[in-house]
């Protein structure tokens, strides 16, 4: 019973109040309550109204810079050389000269194939140019002699031309001996597989012990050049025109960016672009290449490209996000001597995630708000910073704070947390 009076008050209440302030009827003590409230006219403003305060921003100068013209891409990584590793004899694998991942050098020795066979061959050929060269020994001296008693009269001419016949079939056996043993070197030369290029080894395919033919598809290992390598993309057609002029002028540098568009992979330059557009798309391919010293590049690895073709001298420039968008267009707040910012519409020209390039609408050294816009409108007071006196109001961390937020980062671990005291 007591709880549904309770109600039966709060309810009553509340409709007094409301009542009372639509006017419907008057209660005096709520007409006392809402009379003691501060209202409208009061505040300490001249004229009774309160003043707001100033509004903090970051604002910046405009200035006047070089700006880099570039264009961005998305590319994929490509190894400049890659080699499948064949043996180009039959043969057991002996050894491996390699381990899986290895960075080798062109003329490393990468496996060795039981060779005896291939030995036996070469000998073999050895010894038969042996006994030729014996032969045409012999036939040369009879050449002479024939050729002598030719002269004399005591031989006869025939003779001696059919004995000059046979040293050079001779000789002519001799060259083809030679021939074989060149033939016989180079296939025991085979039985010892070496680095065609420079570059890391992937992973093998075959362990010693087993047999490898030249006929195996996959081979023995990939050798994937690493050390300058390459990245391929795709640039619009309406892109071409300032390439070629940057090309023709020299050098085109290229970097290599992260998912993030800021931080530099590599740097590195356009080395050639394909010599006609892909109708199916309106893009050309371009080729850039990297030197890629501490292998932060990989093959079949997705990168952000950005070229420069182009710098324009001397335009003023604003950050970016200074730069708001409106009905009428971009515009920035400009703040004037007096601290109130005025809306000023603005022509952008390049822009990029960092700097616009302003062509119209404010002057050199004019400050343009760059944060605080949801609390600002034109004609607005604001209590304006540049970013180095902003950080150097901030108050300076303690020992206390670096750790805690190094740990939040996780560049502490468990062992280089510290206890402070307090």
């Amino acid at each position: 019973m007591k709880r549904l009076l309770l109600v039966f008050i709060i309810l009553a209440a509340a409709g007094a109040w409301y009542a009372d302030r639509i006017g419907w009827i008057k209660v005096p003590f709520l007409g006392q309550l809402t009379a003691s409230r501060p209202g409208p006219g009061s505040g300490n403003g001249p004229g009774g109204t309160r003043s707001e305060p100033p509004v903090p921003v970051l604002a910046v100068a405009v200035r006047a810079q070089d700006v880099p013209v570039s264009i961005d891409a998305v590319g994929t990584v490509q190894s400049l050389n890659s080699v499948v590793v064949r043996s180009q004899v039959e043969g057991r694998l002996l050894e491996l000269g390699f381990v899986d991942g290895q960075t080798v050098k062109k003329g490393d020795l990468l496996a060795r194939i039981e060779a005896r066979t291939y030995q036996a061959q070469y000998d073999q050929a050895v010894a038969k140019k042996a006994q030729d060269e014996a032969q045409l020994a012999n036939a040369k001296i009879d050449l002479e002699r024939y050729t002598r008693l030719a002269e004399t009269n005591f031989g006869s001419r025939q003779q001696a031309d059919t004995q000059k016949a046979i040293v050079a079939q001779l000789q002519a056996l001799v060259q083809i001996d030679q021939a074989a043993i060149d033939n016989a070197r180079t296939i025991l030369d085979y039985a010892t597989i070496r680095a065609p290029i420079d570059g890391r080894t992937g992973l093998r395919t075959v362990d010693v012990g087993n047999i490898i033919r030249s006929s195996d598809s996959a081979g023995l290992v990939t050798i994937t050049q690493m050390q300058p390598i390459g990245a391929l993309f795709n640039l619009p057609q309406q892109q071409l025109r300032g390439l070629n002029m940057a090309m023709a002028r020299g050098f085109v540098r290229a970097q290599a960016l992260e998912a993030d568009n800021v931080s530099v992979i590599e740097e590195g330059r356009i080395e050639v672009f394909d010599n006609q557009v892909d109708t199916t798309t309106g893009t050309i391919k371009v080729k850039a290449s990297f030197k890629n010293e501490a292998d932060h590049l990989w093959p079949g690895q997705f990168v952000n490209i950005r070229i420069f073709v182009d710098v324009l001298k001397n335009v003023k420039v604003v950050p970016t996000s200074a730069v708001q968008r409106g009905p009428t267009g971009p515009f920035v707040y400009v703040v004037r001597d007096d601290s109130t910012v005025k809306k000023t519409d603005v022509s952008v020209g390049r822009q990029d995630e960092a700097l616009s390039v302003i062509e119209g609408g404010v002057e050199l050294d004019q400050m343009v708000v760059t944060t605080g816009f949801a609390r600002i409108s034109d004609g607005a007071k604001v209590s304006a910073l540049t970013p180095e006196q902003d950080k150097a109001n901030q108050p300076k961390e303690t020992p206390e704070t670096q750790q805690r937020r190094r740990q939040r980062r996780g560049d502490l671990g468990p062992a280089d947390v510290k206890v402070m005291p307090g």
